[in-house]
């Protein structure tokens, strides 16, 4: 700071005044967390398991007091503990001086699109990787993962002939639960690489580093800008759908295909134009929601700010991490922490639902995240495997029909249906994927009900981790680009495959098999 002061013959001269920057200080809120979230709390998963089957299903007040800390008073699973307090203490009281994110306008919106899904008005995309690197976080990484959403949301609203609800798993889907927490390398026991902001893959930064979640925040942030200043700059103008390249498509049927659909919009287009009916906003941009696994509970309290809601003014919780966030299979439990943080944010939420939820854990975690039955609140995204769908859906159907929650069918065939290859790499068989999903389509369809929206861990990138699909990749083909440091992932070519299945559906009314859908 400079300030200037007279001297006797009159002239002003400068004088120096050092004011310190003010120092950062934790909340009460960041204390607490850091101690639970060190080795001074021995709070061991095998403890939790234990605590949470003995009162699974125990009751929960709904309307109670809620804070984005009412979670630390409930059992967790997946925890993280770190060697350092201070170390956590330190990066929690960064992230909570950092900016939002994302605002209550742009949630608000996702929320009345979730909506008109939620009513069959819209159907909804979700795709991205299985987990974000924080070498992700570049122009040809991002806009290949964007392509493939927009190339897939052509064909969906095709198909469909509804509006698209565009959500990427991206800009924060970096941690991931692990059915195994350490693993045996060479005869040392490790712990498992769950995520760029717990531990890196190297197997050298294996200990849980509470660092990585400020940095987490600064990749989702410039991921984020990038794909905001993409999608201004005419990214996604349908008047120029050819410039979404497809040179990562092997198959030349479904190249042929893509290339008809975009020559149908294209003479829509210009029909429009002809009547001067192609002034609209949305032909030129679209909106794009993000999303991750609320899995890392400390990263988003801090991140949750009470804030005006632009649509009555008063002050309430959002999470601004992200538009969307989902609560995973494996930290659903209806008394645990995850259930407890979630019910207290404004944002639409999704639950991932497995072959093992009962339908009496279903309709009670509905209640909890879900009190005042809001339409499109919740999204239901199933993953059972396609041979445990027949035997599971139809009753889950049944228990959301008995009630008075509207919530979002969502499908998501890729999860249940991983499995170990001869060779021993993880893969999934495009054939269970497509199985699954032409399951759900007519198991909903057979009971009163509407499959909503697709849920895929795929790549705009031409990888080789599942097997199957037009491109016709088998087990020996895995080691040709299998990039994924967790699940595999949909390739371009498969993830279009998957879009051209569900539209011939909506069209046809049966899933066409990858022969038939070439040649129509």
């Amino acid at each position: 700071m400079v300030h200037e002061s007279a001297s006797r013959s009159g002239s002003r001269s400068p004088v120096f005044i050092k004011v310190d920057p003010q120092k950062l200080i934790p909340s009460e809120g960041a204390i607490r967390t850091a101690k639970l979230r060190s080795n001074s709390v021995d709070y061991t998963e095998s403890q939790t398991i234990q605590e949470q089957s003995d009162d699974l299903l125990g009751n929960i007040d709904n309307k109670s007091q809620w804070d984005p800390t009412s979670w630390h008073t409930k059992p967790i699973v997946q925890d993280v503990l770190y060697s350092s307090m201070e170390d956590v203490e330190k990066a929690l009281e960064k992230l909570e001086a950092l900016p939002p994110l994302v605002s209550p306008y742009e949630i608000n919106n996702l929320q009345e699109k979730l909506r008109d899904a939620a009513l069959g008005k819209a159907f909804v995309l979700q795709g991205g990787d299985c987990a974000e690197l924080f070498d992700y976080c570049s122009q040809e990484r991002i806009e290949s993962k964007m392509k493939i959403l927009l190339q897939m949301s052509l064909v969906l609203i095709w198909g469909t002939k509804l509006p698209l609800v565009r959500i990427g798993r991206i800009a924060g889907q970096f941690a991931k639960p692990r059915s195994k927490l350490h693993e045996e390398v060479d005869g040392k026991v490790i712990p498992s690489f769950r995520g760029d902001n717990i531990n890196g893959f190297d197997m050298s930064e294996r200990s849980p580093d509470p660092s990585r979640l400020v940095s987490a925040y600064f990749h989702s942030a410039a991921s984020l800008n990038f794909i905001r200043s993409s999608l201004s700059s005419g990214f996604a103008d349908l008047h120029k759908p050819f410039d979404w390249s497809l040179s990562h498509v092997q198959s030349s049927e479904v190249k042929a295909r893509y290339r008809a659909v975009v020559d149908a919009i294209t003479e829509g287009l210009s029909f429009m134009k002809t009547v001067g009916a192609d002034k609209s906003s949305t032909l030129e941009s679209i909106d794009f929601y993000t999303s991750h696994e609320g899995l890392m509970l400390e990263f988003e309290q801090c991140l949750t700010r009470k804030l005006r809601d632009p649509r009555d003014g008063e002050s309430k919780w959002y999470n601004t991490s992200a538009h969307f966030l989902w609560i995973g299979d494996r930290t659903r439990q209806s008394n645990g922490a995850h259930v407890e943080y979630f019910r207290g944010i404004m944002n639409p939420i999704g639950v991932k639902v497995g072959p093992s939820m009962t339908v009496d854990e279903l309709v009670a975690i509905l209640d909890i995240l879900d009190p005042d039955c809001i339409a499109g609140k919740v999204t239901l995204i199933t993953r059972y495997g396609a041979g445990n769908i027949s035997k599971a859906l139809p009753p889950h159907i049944a228990a959301v029909k008995r009630t008075k929650h509207k919530v979002v069918w969502m499908s998501d065939p890729c999860h249940g249906n991983t499995k170990a290859s001869t060779s021993g790499l993880k893969t999934r068989d495009f054939e269970d994927i497509m199985n699954e999903l032409a399951l759900a389509l007519q198991i909903h369809k057979d009971n009163d009900s509407q499959l909503n929206g697709v849920h895929l861990e795929l790549t705009g990138d031409a990888v080789t981790e599942c097997i199957g699909g037009s491109a016709r990749l088998t087990d020996e083909d895995l080691q040709i680009r299998y990039d994924t440091v967790c699940d595999p992932r949909l390739s371009e070519s498969q993830s279009l495959d998957v879009a051209f299945l569900i539209a011939d559906w909506c069209k046809k009314g049966k899933m066409l098999s990858i022969a038939e859908h070439s040649s129509s």
